[in-house]
């Protein structure tokens, strides 16, 4: 299907809750890792994300909510007064730009290593180890380690520390935040069964699964208020180690439970392009249609057909456009005038770096 010269859906307003967005292309999430050592979000980062403000909503790479969280080399976090109040100049300049842009709450729970955390193991809701190539840490890549459950009563400080990342990010300007649920971080291995193995109240039922993130959404809804809360859930993904047999009920409740609280939207990774478990049948927008009755934005492998056919058909409200988006800065744009993509730049930059393969790409008119 050519939809250039339809009415293309996927490029229309959408009014989420009181935001008013220019179009329903989102940029997805994606770890750029250009805030080095101090983790502190900087001008080449602004600049990064003012030339993707054409998308009707950027949603920030995943950005660690405390040191425990932490298990990438260079993603920017939020768990310092001064990392909050840097992330000021790229609201600052996205707002002029003329967009709106949410900041996503990351823990990586056992995806780290003890490489983060002096010697220190990651943490997860069982100590159960990621089988898969590794993990690359400050000292080099390693082998995945067997993380430290965290015990009870330490549970209620990850809350604490999303809802102290939300407040900071309230201040320095952002419209809202996204909690990170999806791709076998910290909140995905609390709610699948395949990684929680627990006894306590953050175990067993998929309602103490769900227990975590219920507390961590409404921790967060008491500083940005439900309309600018999202979260972001992967049913379908294998991608750290995950897949759970009984993913259609856990994800089923999960996004039933969701709906009660009136989110700015759901963010649902249903594309098979990271992987698939294989356990049933991918779960589809529309089947999460039926559970959730607010914003759905798909996400994973979508280009401007597929993503223009979902949201035409009303699977979706909105997709967020991940690798595209990385060479074609003025990707927007582009789909709006029927040009030709940039092909994709080479993987070595999008994980660390400068400008190369970052803020130097050129746009269709530029190039």
């Amino acid at each position: 299907m050519n939809v250039t010269n339809q009415a293309q859906a996927l490029l229309t307003p959408f009014a989420m809750g009181d935001l008013d967005l220019t179009n329903r292309v989102a940029l997805a999430p994606m770890t750029r890792a250009r805030a080095g050592e101090t983790r502190l979000p900087n001008a080449l980062m602004a600049e990064y994300y003012v030339q993707r403000a054409g998308a009707g909503l950027l949603i920030t790479e995943a950005t660690s909510v405390s040191e425990q969280g932490i298990g990438w080399v260079g993603n920017p976090g939020i768990y310092t007064d001064a990392q909050g109040e840097a992330w000021q100049q790229v609201t600052d300049a996205v707002h002029a730009a003329g967009s709106k842009i949410f900041l996503q709450l990351w823990h990586c729970g056992r995806t780290s290593h003890s490489d983060f955390h002096g010697g220190e193991p990651a943490v997860s809701a069982s100590a159960i180890r990621i089988e898969g190539d590794g993990v690359h840490t400050p000292l080099g890549k390693k082998d995945y380690e067997v993380p430290r459950a965290l015990e009870t009563d330490e549970v209620f400080g990850v809350v604490a520390d999303f809802v102290a990342a939300a407040r900071r990010a309230k201040a320095a300007g952002f419209d809202g935040v996204e909690v990170h649920g999806a791709n076998g971080y910290l909140l995905d291995q609390f709610l699948q069964s395949a990684t929680n193995k627990r006894t306590d109240k953050y175990g067993g039922s998929v309602e103490n699964r769900f227990r975590l993130m219920r507390e961590i959404v409404e921790g967060v809804i008491e500083v940005f208020g439900a309309g600018r809360v999202a979260v972001r859930l992967s049913p379908n993904g294998v991608y750290n180690g995950m897949g759970s047999d009984d993913f259609r009920e856990t994800f089923r409740y999960a996004a039933e439970q969701l709906d009660d609280y009136g989110l700015a939207y759901l963010h649902v990774m249903d594309g098979l392009a990271f992987g698939f478990h294989e356990k049933g049948e991918p779960i589809t927008l529309p089947e999460f249609r039926a559970y959730f009755r607010g914003p759905l934005m798909g996400n994973c492998g979508y280009d401007q057909d597929t993503a223009e056919a979902a949201v035409a058909s009303g699977a979706a409200d909105m997709i967020a456009i991940g690798r595209p988006f990385i060479a074609n800065p003025d990707l927007v744009e582009r789909y709006r005038n029927g040009w030709p993509l940039a092909a994709d730049t080479e993987m070595t930059t999008w994980y660390g770096g400068d400008e190369a393969g970052y803020t130097d790409l050129p746009s269709y008119r530029e190039a």
